[in-house]
Order: C-alpha cells, then sequence, then structure tokens
C-alpha cells in the first residue's frame, strides 16, 4: 500500500490490485438552535480493497494513540539519555519497565479498538476468517 496525495486530498494505491483507494465520507450534523451549537460528525469511510486490509480511524482515536505513542517515544529517549550519562543500572531497568507497561497498555487499547470495530463489523459481514486472524494475533501477542 502506497500513499500519495492530491490537490483535492489523500489517496491509497494498491500496488497488487493496481487500484488507487480514495476516502469518502458520510455523516450528519446535529443543530441545536436554543442555545446555537452545532454538533458535526463525519466519518471517513475508506473504499475497500480485496488485498489490502486498513482501518480509518476518527481523529479522536488517532489523536489518543499517536499521544500515547509520543509519551512512550520520550521515555524511550530518556532511558537513552540515562545509558549517556552512566545512570545506575537499577534506575534505567525500572524506566524500562515503565516503558514495558506502557507499550502494554497501548497494546491493550488498540486491541479493544480492533475487537470493537474491525472484528465486529467482519463477523456481521459474514466474514469468519477476521476470527483466525485474531486468534493468530493474540498467539503472537501471548509468547
Amino acid at each position: 500500500m502506497k500513499k500519495g496525495r492530491t490537490h483535492s486530498g489523500a489517496f491509497f494505491y494498491c500496488k497488487k490490485s493496481k487500484k488507487v483507494l480514495t476516502n469518502k465520507w458520510s455523516g450528519f450534523i446535529i443543530k441545536i438552535p436554543q442555545g446555537g451549537m452545532q454538533i458535526r460528525r463525519i466519518r471517513y469511510v475508506m473504499e475497500y480493497c480485496e488485498h489490502c486490509k486498513m482501518k480509518h480511524r476518527t481523529p479522536d482515536e488517532a489523536k489518543a494513540l499517536i499521544n500515547r505513542l509520543n509519551r512512550i517515544e520520550g521515555q524511550v529517549r530518556g532511558v537513552k539519555g540515562m545509558v549517556e550519562n552512566d545512570t545506575y543500572c537499577t534506575d534505567i531497568l525500572v524506566q524500562v519497565s515503565a516503558i514495558t507497561a506502557a507499550l502494554n497498555a497501548f497494546n491493550k487499547e488498540l486491541m479493544a479498538s480492533h475487537i470493537r470495530t474491525c472484528v465486529a463489523e467482519d463477523i456481521r459481514r459474514g466474514d469468519d476468517s477476521t476470527i483466525e486472524e485474531l486468534v493468530a494475533t493474540l498467539q503472537k501477542l501471548m509468547k
């Protein structure tokens, strides 16, 4: 899967099917006239390609995951600095343990989202192969 850009927005290009996948949007707007408040919800739906599996996340979901990864990245840089500054081994080990816990928390959040969205949608469509994929993923994570 290769990502590209046009004047009208982002697109993805599948190398196997030679197909350009575009983002389509669907959504709704709720207006509450008394308070003058407007709630706008737009969900972007990635065009389906049989060769490529993708998940388009909502901006809030993507932001939460990226924030978590940025914190983990900062922790890793901190440990690198500790090694460069000849910090005592046990202090480094404690920080590495904190990084491992943060990565595990990231995995839990991502797995929960995956099961609620991707797996559930595939099961509703009648695609039971997703269950086998989920089992294989869980086996890899629990080594």
